[in-house]
């Protein structure tokens, strides 16, 4: 694989013999590299597909444009989506057998027409047993104590935020595979289904007879639920109806896209959701990011320089002492087979947690700004995305380098 500076080094495939073969090995490729998206791209010379990793891509193969119908309809028949339809939009989900683990992988595809073809994007949904585990989201422990404590809760809005690509579905998967569903009525509402979870009333969105979230959460309350998931809050209608069932005694948790926990605040009211049911139906906002994590097999301990120590013990002075600090351990790389010439391998979470106390009520009543919330949150324990980054590359998890590139 090449990123994409090197395109110019891959070879344009004319023939690719059986494109039943080909498609396999595409997925199998991309499972095995542990890639999040794969992407079919027309272009005016080639087709090329290429894979996201940790948000970067990684060119995998440029094909000859006579291949392309048979690659796209080879997807269409595999996803039951219509062949014949190149002028609209279309999604469903391919079931990948991976032979290597013996199980099924949900591959989420969606077309688009382009000026030269249908685009074709697929994200890989590889369901992991162990993170039933909290310890595998690699919480630190004060984050791990406020997770556990907001959980015990029987109503309240919980909310995983960040962009897209940085496991928000994983965190809510997880939270969800903490309660029992059988002492407790859990339903979802998703766009798609992504995981199947025993015993949970799992339903998906269609848009095309109007079953949205905001249809669907207004019979859900009818079902008797404890415990409500509405995949994404995307607007006004949703956010107020969420709100609403978290404060007739229902635990509601949802995602949001947003930069950080206390800008999911502001996004809500700038959604025109009423403060004072903001005020009193939020509990927790868990804002997060996917990161690579460094090599086990080729890290080496190295000492930063004097003005990144010096922003270091700017970030941490609130949370640690300048002799802890100056004590901290960090690691480069050296690169290895083992992690295939990259300096990272495998991938870990890191977290911003928000708890919405009391001091926290008076200012979603009165608005006030992010920064300002951020501020407040940050004298009364709140550990920035920032300082996790760094706390975990003291631990060898992954580089500062990479941590220091959020400020």
């Amino acid at each position: 694989m090449e990123k994409p500076e090197n395109i110019d080094k891959i070879k344009i495939k004319h023939d690719i013999w059986d494109v039943v073969q080909y498609v396999g090995s595409i997925f199998l490729q991309a499972i095995e590299f542990w890639a999040s998206d794969i992407h079919i791209e027309p272009t005016e010379d080639f087709l090329m597909i290429r894979f996201r990793q940790d948000w970067d891509f990684f060119i995998v193969d440029k094909v000859n444009n006579e291949n392309n119908s048979a690659i796209i309809t080879r997807l269409k028949v595999l996803s039951r989506i219509k062949i014949d339809e190149n002028k609209k939009p279309q999604d469903w989900k391919i079931v990948y057998y991976y032979e290597k683990e013996k199980l099924n992988i949900d591959i989420r595809l969606s077309s688009l027409p382009t000026k030269y073809w249908e685009k074709i994007v697929m994200r890989i949904l590889k369901q992991d047993s162990w993170l039933t585990n909290i310890e595998a989201l690699w919480f630190i422990d004060i984050n791990l104590e406020k997770v556990r404590e907001a959980l015990k809760s029987k109503y309240w809005i919980i909310l995983v935020a960040w962009p897209t690509g940085s496991g928000k579905s994983t965190t809510l998967f997880w939270i969800l595979k903490n309660f029992n569903p059988l002492e407790y009525n859990i339903s979802t509402l998703e766009d798609p289904i992504e995981y199947n979870i025993e015993y949970v009333n799992q339903s998906q969105v269609r848009a095309d007879i109007w079953y949205t979230f905001a249809s669907w959460l207004r019979s859900l309350v009818r079902q008797d639920p404890d415990i409500i998931m509405v995949w994404e809050i995307r607007d006004k209608e949703t956010a107020t109806l969420a709100v609403e069932a978290a404060l007739t005694w229902h635990l509601v948790l949802s995602t949001i896209h947003t930069n950080s926990a206390a800008w999911t605040i502001q996004r809500l009211i700038n959604m025109w959701v009423e403060p004072f049911l903001l005020a009193s139906s939020m509990k927790m906002i868990v804002s997060q990011r996917l990161w690579k994590r460094i090599c086990s097999e080729c890290k080496e301990k190295y000492k930063p320089s004097d003005l990144t120590m010096k922003k270091v013990n700017k970030i941490l002075s609130n949370v640690m002492e300048k002799k802890e600090i100056d004590e901290m351990v960090f690691y480069k790389w050296k690169w290895c087979d083992k992690c295939s010439w990259t300096w990272y391998k495998w991938r870990l979470w890191i977290h911003e947690v928000l708890i919405v106390w009391d001091y926290l009520e008076n200012m979603i009543l009165e608005k006030e700004s992010a920064n300002n919330m951020a501020t407040v949150a940050v004298e009364h324990w709140m550990i920035t995305i920032v300082q996790d980054w760094i706390l975990k590359a003291s631990i060898w998890e992954t580089t500062l380098e990479e941590a220091l590139k959020l400020i």
